[in-house]
Parts: structure tokens; sequence; C-alpha cells
């Protein structure tokens, strides 16, 4: 029934302003599952039982999907019939309360050390304009902690260089967020010396353009880490993440406490952002453990 699925993606966007990794995934686990109703002979999504539900994530487990993957479907699948409910589309959700999924054990994101981030942001040469913006986009990554979808998203507009700011835009939601003195000076000279050279529109409105000139996409900031981190010789797996996982960790090692890190993060519940306070004592653990002569 697209008319339900479509109704719940316009509530997403327009009622809960999630954001658009968010929506994006939500809506990929629930038309997998419509599609997988039909595939199968069974009737529509509006008329799944609970024993459809079950057989799909054992399906999925089957198909080798880890633990995580099919905690997640059954969460948007919970999130989605939680709304036809309320809707009136249904009567009763058939996802029950005991329907559960094995998670397994949750791997803690990789972050990069303080030398590492420094290394890392030294590798844009300032001779041309690739290498002031790269060398910008890079400072500004670290110094908000923004997502990458955040950050390709930015405008000029949102940026005041007199006061040291960014305005982060996430769905209909927005943030301030403060930039450090590198940060700040790296932007400026893009945007004063080397952004107007780079725009192939006046009328453009995006803070960091491509070589082409028009807004830089995903793909092309991941390309632009991916080979700043092979030219650093960095030997961890680095992604877009990586710098927003480093720059909440090293928030709090260095005295945030988590209610500033959440407002920074732009999380909307604290537990995601006590993920990151976790990560600190499993360090400390590690330290200890690797240290104490009687451990």
């Amino acid at each position: 029934m697209l008319d339900i699925i479509q109704a719940y993606e316009n509530y997403l966007v327009k009622v809960k302003q999630a954001s658009e990794n968010t929506i994006s995934s939500y809506m990929r686990d629930i038309r997998q599952f419509s599609e997988w109703m039909q595939v199968g002979g069974s009737s529509d999504i509006v008329n799944a039982t609970q024993v459809n539900i079950r057989d799909y994530l054992a399906d999925l487990q089957a198909q080798g999907k880890s633990g995580a993957t099919v905690s997640r479907c059954l969460a948007s699948l919970k999130n989605f019939y939680a709304y036809a409910v309320s809707s009136g589309f249904l009567e009763v959700s058939p996802v029950s309360a005991d329907i559960h999924v094995q998670r397994g054990e949750k791997k803690l994101p990789q972050i990069l050390s303080g030398k590492e981030v420094e290394l890392l942001l030294a590798q844009p040469s300032c001779v041309d304009p690739k290498g002031y913006r790269d060398k910008a986009m890079l400072e500004v990554m670290y110094a908000t902690g923004m997502r990458v979808t955040e950050l390709i998203s930015l405008n000029v507009e949102d940026v005041n260089l007199e006061l040291g700011i960014v305005k982060c835009h996430s769905g209909k939601k927005s943030r301030v967020i403060p930039l450090y003195p590198a940060a700040q000076k790296a932007l400026s000279v893009y945007l004063s010396d080397v952004r107007s050279a780079m725009i192939s529109d006046v009328s453009e409105q995006a803070l960091f353009v491509n070589i082409g000139g028009t807004r830089m996409s995903r793909q092309g900031f991941w390309k632009i880490l991916k080979f700043y981190q092979a030219k650093a010789g960095i030997e961890k797996e680095i992604t877009p993440h990586t710098l927003r996982h480093s720059f909440a960790v090293h928030l709090l090692e260095n005295g945030a406490d988590l209610g500033s890190l959440q407002e920074l993060m732009g999380h909307s519940d604290i537990s995601s952002t006590q993920m990151y306070a976790h990560m600190i004592n499993q360090k400390i653990k590690n330290v200890y453990q690797k240290c104490h002569p009687k451990a």
C-alpha cells in the first residue's frame, strides 16, 4: 500500500523532522520489506502478520545480515507500524513486544588521535584553489563535528567569520557551532581569495564547491578525505564520520559535558552522545590493563 508508505515518509519529514540519513534508512527498510511481502506472494504490507515479521527477520539472518542490520530493520518496522496504528491505518501492530533480535557485540567507532588529526589537517598544500578549499573543508569538519551531509549543504550565508560561527542545518532543525581560530582562518582565506574563482555561476550559494564550480557531493568529499589519508600515511580506516567521532571524543577528553556535546552534535537523544563517554571509559580500561603491573 504505497499510500501509507508515502504518508509515513511525509510524517518523518514534516512532523518528526528527521535527518536525511534517518529517513533514507527507515524508508529503505520499509520498502524492502514491502517488496519481500509481494515477491513471496503474501498480501500487502498493511496486512502483515507477526508470522510475516518473524519470517522476514529470519530470512535476513539467513542471508548473512549482521545482528545490527537485522535489529535496525526491526526498529524501522516497529516505528512504521506504530505510526500506522496511531494514524488509523491499522488497529494493531504486527510487531509484537516479544520479537527480538540478537544484535551481537556493538563495535565502537574508529577515532583518530590528536596527532593523527594534526597530521591529516596538515596535508592539503595551499598552493592552488583546490588545496585552499580542501584545507578549509577538513578544518571545518573537525572544528564542528558535522555530518558530511551537513557540511556539503552549507551555504555562504551560514558562515559568520566576524563571530567565528557556522550555522548547521539538519532537515528543518539547525544549530550554531563555533570555529576554532585555525578553522576560522582557513575558511576566511577560502572565502576571500579562492571560492569566487572556483564557482561557475555568481548566484551559486554553496559554501564548498567542486572543480566544476557547483556544490560538493558526498562522494567528492569522501575521495578528498581518502586522498589525504593516504598522503598522511594513516593506516586507520578513515571515513567522514571518523572526524565527527574524533571531534566528540576529543571534546569529552578535554572536559566538555555531555549536554553541551549533545547540542553541538545535533543529537535528539542524549543516549547517542553517551556512546562517546563509554568510548573514553573503554580507553581508560585498555590503558589500565596494558600498563598496570597487576592487570
